[in-house]
């Protein structure tokens, strides 16, 4: 019996139509657009306006548009996994709400939450099942609205995120495509660095919480980009040694969507031209979890049946990986 592998088959995505620009997040706290292109890269960035609009929201439009893309009607669908760090509520899990929204009713579904790592981690996840056998449409969902936690305020923070959600559908092949291996690590030392201080179960929600703007994100930035630049670059040069994969066979290199020199960094390690590497953080800064799918989504009409792709990604917590994987389908 043939090997069975998980191949991605179809990228959606949904982006809200509000562009928060440099020159307004200039007119918020003390920056400009001249030092946010140069230490960042990013020019603008969506953000969530419409009231009573969730993370759910994006996601179930992206959903949905990969389901039309596919051709793929809900009751297909095995398993609905939700990478998120920004949930419509505690619970239940926002993949829950997606699912009912998109009319998926004949899945199980649930939220992974590893940050910026999401996407990379879900994907490894999707693969197990798929490999297994017994699943054999499984959609992997990446949305964030990064607006609701983020401090306006915050010089450090603000700049640096969007909203926004991409969708990917992993179906069985026999083929010489789809995931071929995958590295993924986490360091707890990391959450000191990056982390929402109040509203879980060590620091509920109070008062006094609330006062000290303590639900919104915490960044130590030297200490994040220091071990960003270290980690996705190491992780993404493992993948290659392991299947020795030289820099002439990298098609490309769709890299977590953090900050434009970390981008840089992790090409040059890898021995890379800036042509191999999937950006776009200038057009919808860090989207967390939907970064990479966004970039696979922005890129796909670019991308040929057997090109090998490299993933790569750093998150809080710390979490960081790195998959390799050959694309399943011509797109035009």
């Amino acid at each position: 019996m043939a090997n069975i592998r998980a191949a991605i088959t179809g990228v959606g995505a949904y982006l809200p139509e509000y562009r928060l620009t440099n020159d307004e997040i200039s007119k918020m706290v003390d920056t400009s657009d001249e030092w946010i292109m140069q230490r960042i890269g990013i020019k603008e960035r969506r953000i969530l306006k419409e009231e009573g609009k969730a993370t759910s929201d994006m996601g179930a439009r992206a959903v949905e548009n990969l389901l039309e893309k596919t051709g793929t009607s809900p009751d297909e669908i095995d398993m609905l996994i939700c990478a998120t760090i920004t949930p419509d509520m505690n619970l239940p899990a926002t993949a829950n709400i997606i699912a009912h929204k998109t009319n998926i009713h004949n899945a199980w579904s649930f939220d992974l939450n590893a940050a910026c790592s999401g996407f990379i981690f879900s994907l490894s996840t999707a693969t197990q099942f798929i490999e297994s056998g017994r699943y054999k449409k499984v959609v992997i969902v990446a949305a964030e609205k990064m607006s609701a936690i983020i401090n306006y305020k915050d010089r450090t923070t603000c700049p640096l995120f969007g909203d926004g959600a991409s969708a990917v559908l992993i179906e069985p092949t026999t083929e010489d495509v789809g995931v071929i291996d995958y590295i993924n690590r986490v360091d707890g030392l990391g959450r000191h660095h990056l982390h929402i201080k109040a509203g879980g179960s060590l620091k509920p929600a109070s008062e006094e919480t609330v006062k000290n703007k303590e639900h919104y994100l915490y960044q130590e930035g030297q200490a994040v980009f220091k071990a960003a630049v270290s980690s996705m670059a190491d992780v993404a040069v493992e993948i290659m040694q392991k299947h020795n994969i030289s820099s002439e066979d990298v098609a490309w290199l769709v890299p977590h969507q953090a900050n434009m020199r970390i981008i840089e960094a992790t090409a040059r390690r890898m021995g890379i031209s800036k042509d191999q590497v999937m950006i776009n953080i200038q057009k919808y800064g860090n989207t967390t979890a939907a970064t990479i799918p966004l970039c696979l989504w922005d890129y796909e009409k670019k991308l040929k049946k057997g090109d090998n792709i490299i993933l790569a990604a750093f998150g809080a917590g710390f979490t960081w990986g790195s998959t390799y994987l050959k694309w399943a389908y011509d797109s035009e």
